[in-house]
């Protein structure tokens, strides 16, 4: 007589097809209502308006000063929008959605990967919408290297994401607690990397931090690819960096869940 084990939850089907599944449940809603994605564009446009103009002669910005400053507005979308992976969960969590998608068969890990990838989507339509808006402001952008910026962006989204969700996961019996540390990581890590403004004059301590921040690669990245300047060493960098927090936070993320 031959025993047969029953198989554990987790060997059940393929990841990429369980994440793919959990993306495309993600992106229903985003696809019904396209809206949302262009109403999220409002404080961009408003940091173009009235942020863009007063960079103009600013030290360390060089000659365009869109150049500098679009890749940086890029990265700060790629930073809002994946981060709310985090409370979109919290939310599922409160309406008993989230104990729901527990028990199907779909692999534990795939909630989180499929949800993580799901912003590259979003990420990708405002970075080209953004792109479209600032070429008549005087953005002179390589094509090619928009592309790979915006799939470099996708890839540090991914592992911004998937922190987010596990951040969720830790803190779901005081949910304000996700705000508190969002709200204190996230802004001290865009002044440290040289989104907003130049940091060519900042005290040496700040230099320090700069240093370590791999936020600030991912940006000078974003601008050496935006300029079409695929050697320089800010590319290898960026990418290092970029791919380092989508692996470190997927490592995070997966542990988390299981």
């Amino acid at each position: 007589m031959t025993i047969t084990l029953d198989t554990p939850r987790s060997a059940h089907g393929n990841i990429v097809r369980d994440s793919a599944i959990v993306m495309g449940r993600e992106l229903r809603p985003m696809l019904r209502d396209p809206v949302s994605v262009i109403f999220s564009l409002i404080q961009p446009l408003i940091l173009l308006a009235l942020f863009g103009p007063l960079l103009k002669g600013v030290p360390g910005t060089g000659d365009g000063v869109w150049n500098w400053f679009i890749p940086g507005v890029l990265v700060m979308i790629a930073i809002f929008g994946t981060t709310m992976t985090g409370s979109n969960l919290l939310m599922e969590m409160q309406q008993g959605s989230h104990e729901r998608m527990l028990v199907t068969p779909l692999r534990r890990s795939s909630l989180l990967i499929g949800r993580a990838c799901k912003e590259m989507v979003p990420l990708a339509a405002q970075a080209i919408l953004i792109i479209l808006v600032a070429l008549p402001l005087g953005l002179d952008v390589n094509a090619a290297g928009a592309a790979l910026g915006i799939v470099l962006l996708g890839v540090f989204g991914v592992g911004l994401g998937a922190l987010s969700y596990a951040l969720a996961l830790a803190v779901r019996e005081q949910d304000w607690m996700f705000w508190v540390v969002q709200q204190t990581l996230m802004f001290p890590l865009l002044i440290l990397s040289g989104t907003m403004l130049p940091l060519d004059d900042a005290p040496g301590w700040m230099k320090v931090l700069v240093n370590i921040n791999p936020l600030g690669y991912v940006v000078d990245a974003e601008r050496a690819l935006f300029a079409g300047d695929f050697a320089s060493s800010s590319v290898l960098a960026g990418i290092f960096a970029a791919v380092s927090v989508a692996v470190v936070g997927l490592g995070i993320g997966v542990r988390a869940v299981k």
